[in-house]
């Protein structure tokens, strides 16, 4: 994993415009989710900054936000936002871990392990489709495979998360052996 990107944390990101005065929506991924304001400035992928100037909840959810930028003032340039990760320099967090946690950004590029302790993979992102958080596991080469597996990030499938020694271990046979990595009829 590049140092640069664990130098950041991925705190938040602007989905599509919201009405025509330059509004956008914002998913915060914080712990507290309306803390992600408490951040300003936050960064660009690029590293240029976002200053949010206004925040208020989307009925019915508990992350997603509808947000004035600094700057943004027409639809065309809240437009232009979409999709836009937002980051946090780690050192600006403040957050007191206590053993047993960790951020996931520590554990992107973590080596995926079986319960034997044979590497099957690297960790590559976690995704919230809504049910909970799912990581993505792209497999070993030794593996003969392409496809990345999808896994519920829960005790029952990933029983040990080591994330300062960058591995985890995941309960269940996720590649097979095999070698097909196409669908079956």
């Amino acid at each position: 994993m590049a140092e640069a990107r664990r130098e950041r944390v991925l705190v938040g990101e602007f989905g599509r415009a919201h009405g025509v005065r330059g509004e956008v929506r914002l998913k915060s991924f914080t712990g507290d989710p309306a803390a992600i304001a408490s951040y300003n400035p936050l960064q660009r992928e690029d590293g240029g900054p976002v200053v949010l100037v206004g925040l208020r909840p989307v009925a019915g959810t508990h992350d997603m936000f509808v947000v004035r930028v600094e700057g943004v003032a027409t639809r065309e340039a809240a437009e232009a936002l979409t999709r836009e990760r937002l980051y946090v320099p780690r050192e600006r967090l403040q957050v007191e871990l206590d053993d047993d946690e960790f951020l996931q950004a520590d554990l992107v590029g973590a080596r995926v392990e079986d319960g034997a302790g044979k590497a099957i993979g690297r960790l590559t992102a976690f995704h919230d489709f809504g049910g909970g958080d799912v990581i993505e596991i792209a497999p070993h080469p030794s593996l003969g495979r392409r496809k990345p597996a999808l896994l519920p990030f829960t005790k029952a499938f990933v029983p040990v998360v080591d994330a300062a020694g960058g591995r985890v271990v995941v309960a269940a046979d996720l590649f097979g052996d095999d070698g097909d990595d196409e669908p079956r009829d």
